[in-house]
């Protein structure tokens, strides 16, 4: 079997239905093997980032590794940045680079380069995925594939980087059927039941218990466990920036969304706790702040499958090192005929502080306010089944004030932060979920930087609800400014510029409208979701006042419930 089909094949086999790719010299054989042995959909986007975003996005929903391929030199170098973002965030992913033939790669030789765009990515990858394979001989191809597979699902989920040259893609493996690698090598975890036996009493002797959760609930597919334990425990929950969509907003254990742009009655709760269980995040200086001395006063149990994120940053934890799922499934296994009480005056307490501080009343801008539209937003979009939000301004007013439920997805870049994630991934996540509307929101800085996949979504005819949030500047950063730099916009305001958006998604086909006021907003959102557009594309740009911050926002180098506008930082923090 030529390799190229027999790789086609391989991904087919394994359950892929969609593979993400700009085409290149150097992928040409994998791109015909795809079209001609296989029924896999072949997504031609229009840059290699684009496509190693919305690998990213189609991994996080299915489970299942995103594949997305990329020519030798460019191509494979405009994968990075998509690559990190799956390392950083847990999902699932294979990249497959094309590389130049064996005989034309300078191996040892003291020069640069020998062949036509040849470029070592396996050293440039290996710091930012879980393996890096270099393709040497054609009969490893079955071991490799496997392996890969196997390797970029189990424990933390995370990508696997492939390079193969064009010369062995075009090769013959002597073998006539996809050889499978049975072997069941997932990951064991001993939970110790003195551990369990000991938050099981810290339950029930806490006053004020918390549980915080991150992203390896919805990476470990353990909604309907979590919610078992919720149901057992009777704890409130906040969550991270990527977590927001493992409960439904209406479920009433659910508080909030914590961390430097956290809702500030979620942040106080998640300061004063005297228990605090946290369950797959790793504390990263966005969810705590700087002052990690402030949580060590009380009780921290820490799971997590890598022992070390676990007293890396928060100390004194107490350690169990498990997949979350493993972790919730002894748990409420051994204690489901427990009895834990409900700590009402802790829920009476927090809702107090949610009715004292609502997300609405803490921006006080001339224009739209953006947390008010976000529950505009969602009311209106119950057809959505997932939420794509991009980096900045925008994506704090989206995980502040979006509303989840129907167990609606949430997905942004949140370790790599990348700007630019929101519209790519949003096609994976579209065909992931069977071509199902997904809303995409993004500032008018995301949008600019992979707009070419508007033709993506055209060609593609995918449902894709795209809000853009135009603060005409880069309003995170020009916040930062105003905080350290005296308001001097470089770069953020002087010096940038945005078009009317409406006017270019009209230029690409696309059904497009813009609101000014908020008097325009109800009407504009069910234009979104009418009977013509329910199954097209179309974009609502969304007019905000360039001075429009993003409140709370904690103050750097104070503990986490003091947050500004009330309370000024002591410390210059990244943005």
């Amino acid at each position: 079997m030529k390799a190229s089909d027999y790789i086609a094949k391989f991904i087919e086999l394994k359950g892929i239905g969609y593979v993400f790719e700009l085409s290149g010299g150097m992928i040409t054989h994998l791109l015909d093997s795809l079209n001609q042995v296989t029924s896999i959909k072949v997504v031609t986007m229009h840059h290699e980032q684009s496509a190693s975003f919305a690998a990213d996005a189609y991994g996080r929903v299915t489970g299942l590794p995103g594949v997305a391929l990329a020519t030798s030199g460019p191509g494979a170098t405009n994968l990075l940045t998509g690559i990190a973002s799956c390392y950083f965030d847990s999902s699932p992913a294979i990249f497959i680079t094309g590389q130049v033939n064996l005989h034309e790669q300078k191996g040892n030789r003291s020069i640069r380069q020998l062949g036509f765009q040849e470029t070592d990515i396996v050293s440039m990858a290996e710091p930012i995925t879980k393996k890096c394979f270099r393709v040497e001989n054609v009969n490893d191809i079955p071991q490799i594939l496997n392996e890969a597979f196997r390797i970029s699902t189990e424990g933390r989920p995370g990508p696997i980087l492939i390079d193969i040259p064009m010369n062995i893609q075009r090769e013959n493996i002597p073998l006539a059927e996809i050889i499978f690698d049975c072997e069941d090598k997932n990951l064991n975890y001993n939970l110790e039941l003195s551990k369990l036996n000991e938050l099981s009493v810290s339950i029930s002797t806490s006053k004020k218990p918390l549980l915080l959760i991150g992203r390896g609930i919805k990476s470990s597919f353990s909604d309907d466990e979590l919610k078992i334990f919720l149901q057992l425990t009777k704890i409130p929950v906040v969550t991270t920036l990527l977590a927001i969509d493992s409960l439904d907003s209406v479920n009433e254990q659910k508080i909030g969304f914590i961390g430097s742009y956290g809702n500030r009655w979620a942040n106080i709760a998640f300061g004063e706790c005297d228990l605090l269980i946290v369950l797959g995040s790793r504390l990263d200086i966005r969810q705590t702040g700087a002052d990690t001395k402030f949580f060590e006063d009380r009780i921290i149990y820490h799971i997590d499958c890598e022992e070390g994120e676990i007293n890396n940053r928060v100390k004194k934890c107490v350690p169990i090192v498990s997949d979350v799922k493993v972790f919730l499934n002894q748990f409420n296994q051994k204690f489901q005929r427990e009895i834990f009480q409900k700590k009402s005056d802790w829920y009476n307490y927090i809702e107090d502080l949610r009715f004292k501080w609502p997300d609405t009343r803490e921006l006080n801008t001339a224009g739209i306010n953006p947390n008010v539209f976000m529950h505009q937003l969602s009311k209106a979009s119950v057809a959505t089944k997932a939420y794509l939000a991009d980096v900045g301004a925008h994506q704090m007013w989206a995980a502040q004030s979006i509303e989840i439920n129907n167990k609606q997805l949430f997905l942004t870049s949140g370790g790599m932060g990348a700007m630019g994630f929101a519209l790519p991934a949003s096609i994976g996540a579209c065909l992931a979920l069977n071509v199902s509307p997904v809303v995409t929101i993004i500032g008018d800085g995301c949008m600019q930087i992979n707009i070419q996949e508007l033709q993506t979504i055209v060609r593609n005819k995918l449902p894709i609800k795209i809000v853009v949030m135009n603060n005409q500047n880069l309003g995170m950063i020009r916040q930062f400014q105003d905080s350290y730099f005296e308001s001097r916009y470089q770069s953020t305001w002087w010096g940038y510029s945005a078009p009317d958006f409406e006017k270019v998604a009209m230029a690409y086909g696309i059904p497009a409208k813009t609101v000014t006021n908020e008097l325009e907003i109800l009407e504009a959102v069910n234009w979104m979701w009418n009977e013509e557009n329910l199954s097209l594309p179309v974009l609502l740009q969304v007019m905000i006042d360039p001075h429009t911050n993003t409140y709370p926002k904690i103050a750097f180098g104070k503990p986490i419930t003091e947050m500004e506008p009330f309370s000024k930082p002591i410390a210059m923090e990244s943005t």
